[in-house]
């Protein structure tokens, strides 16, 4: 492993460690509209962008680098890469797959911008690179009339993980975060990505594995249990496992604590991103 992540691991052995908040939502706060999203960058395009956040990190880079620096301000030791939605699989939406590698370089590099310029010596900052679900799932038909078709396939998301996966570790992040899984199918053909990428670069980054269980039932969408989740990914060895989003605190509390019962890593949680904390 490389030195920063070794780093990062001593320091989740002596205290909590802060990660940065909800993208998204202080993307929202801007109130950026559709020329923000095209920037210089896409001024022709046959589609309208607002919403691809992604698109952020290169058509209106500031943007990005004022939410990293506010959230390195208020305390984070970790921020997150504006890439949750950098996919060939979620790009698709906008035709913009294309510009997949290049928007999480962008955002890893102004990420590792924000937090080398933010760290001293007494307190260091990392960067994660952020792996979003997509927006396909590969366990669950989309089609309530055909119930074994399925819009994509391994193979494709762990080409879509990969080239994601890869522009950020080009682009300098020190670890790497598979969040918000709801199927974890697709979390297994992530692994199965980054694990070869590994093997190419010639070394390992740290991973967060996060879930997201969509109701009270403790499920997530493809009606794995807690700790199902975490038997089913524990092969990729994370550095923490934990829970992320659809619920607030006080409802997710238990399930994290569940997952503490089983997991033999750290415990990672940040719940509903669009919660507000006064």
């Amino acid at each position: 492993m490389t030195e920063r992540a070794e780093k990062l691991e001593a320091l989740a052995h002596q205290r909590i460690v802060i990660l940065d908040g909800a993208m998204g939502t202080m993307i929202q706060g801007l109130g950026l509209e559709e020329a923000d999203f095209r920037g210089e960058l896409l001024t022709a395009h046959n589609i309208d962008l607002k919403g691809n956040n992604d698109l952020l990190s290169r058509a209106n880079p500031a943007a990005i680098r004022g939410i990293h620096d506010a959230f390195l301000n208020a305390g984070a030791d970790i921020v997150t890469t504006n890439t949750f939605n950098a996919t060939t699989m979620s790009q698709a939406d906008y035709d913009t797959g294309n510009l997949v590698r290049e928007i999480n370089i962008a955002a890893a590099r102004l990420a590792v911008d924000a937090a080398r310029a933010a760290e001293t010596a007494e307190r260091p900052r990392f960067v994660a690179g952020a792996l979003g679900p997509t927006s396909k799932t590969a366990s669950i038909s989309p089609d309530v009339a055909d119930p074994g078709f399925r819009a994509v396939s391994f193979d494709e998301l762990r080409e879509g993980y990969e080239e994601a996966a890869r522009g950020l570790i080009e682009g300098g992040v020190d670890l790497l975060l598979l969040e918000t899984v709801f199927d974890k199918l697709n979390a297994k053909a992530a692994i199965y990505a980054l694990e070869e990428l590994f093997d190419d670069f010639g070394y390992r980054l740290p991973l967060i594995i996060s879930g997201t269980i969509t109701d009270l039932s403790g499920r997530t969408l493809t009606g794995q249990t807690t700790e199902a989740f975490w038997y089913s990914v524990r092969h990729a060895e994370p550095m923490a496992v934990g829970l992320n989003c659809a619920l607030g605190a006080d409802q997710l509390r238990a399930y994290v604590h569940a997952l503490s019962r089983v997991a033999d890593v750290p415990v990672s949680a940040y719940p509903n991103a669009g919660l507000p904390n006064e």
